[in-house]
């Protein structure tokens, strides 16, 4: 069944990476080359989602408790959220940001052994379901946030600078990225609450140390909910909330890529 799980990597990489390239090449002729980047998107998340069943198939318990078995479940995820509405016309810029991640985190996972055979966990299925799901969840809900924080700071610099041809590339407005910003972190945080509780949860019964990512993803937790806080009670909005939504995914960055491989798992 692993060997199944790597020929379907190889579709879902090439969907992914030509989405990347096609989006990009459409920012120098808008209108030509979309339907070729959607299409990418749709059959690389296809081919992805076999591989992950072909996974689920021929694992003993739950098959993604590795660092490199979650990122492949992250990269399925993050795409997924896109899927939802990225592909619609105002929001296909976002393809710029999130697809060339997608490739990268995918060959990263690949590279790691995260889309063959799956590693059996010391960890019961039902706490890894729970506790791994619900934080990658959230997470690519901040990947999200942060790729739409990052297409209202580029949409707002051509606006003052009146970018020459800054009425070709259809994006949404910079109060549509805003709120869009707000409301995807708000669906996101309290499933991070959920993760860390039950994490969290779990380690006082086994009376296991506190680590290094526990640590992090409490502080991006916190980030995360002075966001949302700043934005009711300050008013925040605009360049200052998506700095502080691009902050939270470096934290993000940390906790997935950096530290999880050495302090979690």
């Amino acid at each position: 069944m692993g060997e199944v799980a790597l020929l379907l990597f190889w579709p879902a990489l090439a969907g992914y990476a030509e989405a990347a390239v096609a989006y990009a090449g459409d920012t120098v002729r808008p209108g030509r080359l979309v339907r070729y980047a959607i299409w990418g998107v749709r059959l690389g998340w296809l081919a992805q989602t076999a591989l992950l069943v072909a996974q689920a198939a021929g694992a003993d318990g739950f098959p993604w408790g590795s660092w490199a078995g979650s990122l492949n479940l992250f990269v399925w995820m993050c795409v997924g959220v896109y899927l939802i509405w990225g592909c619609r016309a105002p929001f296909r810029l976002l393809g710029l940001v999130v697809m060339p991640l997608a490739a990268l985190l995918l060959v990263l996972a690949w590279a790691a052994g995260g889309v063959g055979e799956p590693a059996r966990s010391e960890f019961g299925d039902v706490f890894l379901a729970f506790h791994v799901g619900l934080i990658l969840a959230a997470f690519a809900g901040f990947t999200l946030a942060a790729a739409l924080a990052a297409l209202y700071l580029w949409q707002e610099r051509r606006l003052k600078r009146r970018a020459a041809g800054v009425l070709r590339l259809r994006a949404p407005s910079l109060e549509t990225l805003d709120a869009l910003t707000v409301r995807t972190i708000a669906v996101a945080l309290p499933a991070l609450t959920l993760g860390i509780g039950i994490g969290l949860a779990r380690l006082e019964s086994e009376s296991a140390g506190f680590d290094a990512i526990m640590g992090v993803t409490l502080l991006t937790w916190v980030v995360y909910a002075a966001f949302l806080v700043l934005r009711l009670e300050a008013g925040w909005r605009g360049r200052r909330a998506a700095y502080l939504a691009l902050a939270g995914f470096a934290l993000v960055v940390l906790v997935r890529v950096v530290l999880t491989p050495f302090a979690h798992f």
